[in-house]
């Protein structure tokens, strides 16, 4: 899953693609890289990030998205907003990645009268106040009941099981051992039943960890996430650089995998 932030104050990539025919070249570049998908937002939700109204939102992300939708990319929308996330559906997106888990009203109706498909994550609080002093009793748990509970929402409101991933949020409202807590138990969230979406791309835990400072130079830790979240059962991952993280999934998957390589191989 390519990230495509069409945003000014995102934490790695502000205002990189915030024109629209750059955001579009970015995209299709990423298709050619190997991406099998495009998430395209128009809102941070960085650590301390300021909502921005629906209207504002569209009017980043909907360029960008019909361009990628008329080259036939399948694109998710990144949002948490009921309006937009109709929007971005009727002009050709799949999926709905809500970084809120459905929680704004009305988003629940949206995706069970869409038949979209859908990203629910963990989120404690809001982009705004994640990251003041998160604490839990035990993080795995608490973040496999609620992702759980969560599904199970969306699909009593009439969205397929087989439409419905999870990601456990990392970087949204947990600490650096969290985090690492979180992607060591993988396996945990991939017993419910749903692909695990890994979100890690270039974000701050990995830069304290390793000791890298520029966000734009974790693309090959990310991708180290990638290889081990492969491993522990995550299946889609949503990164900056797809080169580097489609080639550590292909070493991955090769080692955990003989014979899906094999199918991946004569793709």
């Amino acid at each position: 899953m390519g990230v495509i932030n069409v945003t000014p104050d995102s934490f790695s990539d502000g205002s990189l693609h915030l024109d629209a025919a750059i955001a579009v070249a970015a995209g299709r570049k990423m298709i050619e890289q190997g991406a099998d998908l495009l998430d395209i937002g128009g809102e941070s939700t960085r650590p301390g990030a300021v909502a921005v109204p629906a209207v504002e939102e569209l009017r980043r992300v909907m360029p960008v998205l019909e361009a990628l939708v008329a080259d036939g990319a399948v694109v998710s929308i990144d949002t948490s907003k009921p309006d937009v996330a109709r929007t971005a559906l009727e002009a050709g997106a799949e999926i709905i990645n809500d970084v809120s888990a459905a929680a704004t009203p009305g988003m629940t109706d949206v995706l069970g009268e869409s038949g979209a498909g859908v990203v629910l994550m963990h989120m404690k609080g809001t982009p705004r106040t994640m990251q003041r002093d998160p604490t839990y009793d035990d993080v795995v748990a608490e973040v496999a009941a609620f992702l759980g509970s969560k599904a199970q929402q969306v699909i009593d409101a009439g969205v397929g099981p087989a439409s419905v991933a999870i990601d456990p949020g990392i970087g949204f409202g947990k600490t650096v051992t969290h985090n690492l807590e979180l992607i060591d138990e993988l396996g945990t969230l991939a017993g419910l039943g749903f692909p695990v979406v890994l979100g890690t791309s270039r974000k701050t835990f990995l830069g304290r960890v390793a000791g890298i400072e520029d966000p734009t130079r974790r693309d090959g830790v990310t991708a180290v996430t990638t290889a081990l979240g492969f491993e522990r059962g995550a299946r889609v991952f949503r990164v900056h650089d797809v080169v580097s993280s489609r080639a550590a999934l292909s070493i991955a998957a090769a080692i955990v995998n003989p014979q899906l390589w094999d199918e991946w191989s004569q793709d």
